[in-house]
């Protein structure tokens, strides 16, 4: 597994130092969530081994405004993508002359529950994919077009679409596929690694300082049963790769390709984490 670069030194220990200094205590609300008369399950019991007892939404650590544009699905600006998502199901593309619909007929029968059990196994290339990659792998193979470029809008929007499609399905993925273990064992490595100049890893902030606020963020556990997830401050739709690299940049590291090996087994590790959570796709984050 490639690693990252780990730059450490006397600015991460001001940085931390202030850091400390900075954070207050808060705690994720008490409250439901509600979407389209789906109930969706925002707390559920860790799975075996967590460090956690019980897993958290990322939704109940957000202010009500945020809570709430979420709840409303004709509030949500993430709801265009899926819109756009349906339009690209069914356009034909490629020297094959397929659509999605053209092999996968109805998204609402045919994806329903897909975005809850992904990253999947694939033998052909012995290594996990997440629902980006299995449209690339699906667009190449069967439709005979050219994969998306990492964070293509279109890519972005039939992610969303497909995921959709599980909307307030438990995740659940499967580590007895393939060699799944070995790269949920890779991920979580990962996950627990300092990187990059301020010297912190994903676990500094959502397992060591979850529930706290530095500046103005309130962290959460860093669940990803809502990606991709519309931003309010960047205005716009943020995958789960953008997400995972914009953290790695945050703390001044080297940042590893989207959907490298490195990120995969991240993906892998922290889509475990947040098993029991229904898939809230498209969320809505601050």
């Amino acid at each position: 597994m490639e690693r990252l670069k780990l730059l450490t030194g006397t600015a991460a220990c001001v940085v931390l130092t202030g850091l400390a200094i900075a954070t207050a205590m808060a705690d994720p609300v008490d409250d439901t969530l509600e979407i389209d008369g789906v109930p969706m399950i925002t707390k559920a019991p860790a799975p075996e081994g967590h460090p956690f007892e019980e897993v958290l939404s990322g939704w109940l650590f957000r202010e009500a405004e945020t809570r709430a544009t979420e709840a409303e699905s004709f509030a949500n600006p993430g709801m265009f993508a899926v819109e756009r998502g349906a339009e690209i199901w069914g356009t034909v593309e490629g020297t094959m002359g397929k659509s999605c619909a053209s092999c996968h007929n109805d998204a609402a029968e045919s994806m329903k529950g897909v975005g809850a059990s992904y990253p999947k196994w694939d033998a052909k290339s012995n290594k996990p994919l997440n629902v980006e990659l299995q449209i690339d792998k699906c667009r190449v193979e069967n439709m005979g077009a050219e994969p998306y470029k990492f964070d293509d809008a279109d890519q972005v929007a039939l992610t969303t679409y497909i995921k959709h499609q599980s909307l307030g399905t438990p995740v659940k993925i499967d580590l007895s596929q393939g060699d799944m273990q070995t790269w949920w064992d890779k991920g979580k490595e990962a996950y627990y690694t300092r990187t990059g100049q301020l010297n912190f890893a994903c676990a500094s902030c959502h397992e060591g300082a979850m529930g706290k606020y530095i500046r103005a963020d309130h962290l959460s556990q860093g669940q990803v049963n809502g990606f991709p997830t519309y931003r309010f401050n960047t205005a716009g739709m943020v995958s789960l790769h953008n997400r995972f690299r914009g953290c790695i940049r945050d703390t001044r590291a080297e940042m590893p390709k989207a959907f490298s090996d490195e990120l995969m087994a991240l993906e892998v590790y922290v889509t475990w984490r947040g098993t029991g959570l229904s898939v809230e796709t498209p969320s809505v984050r601050q």
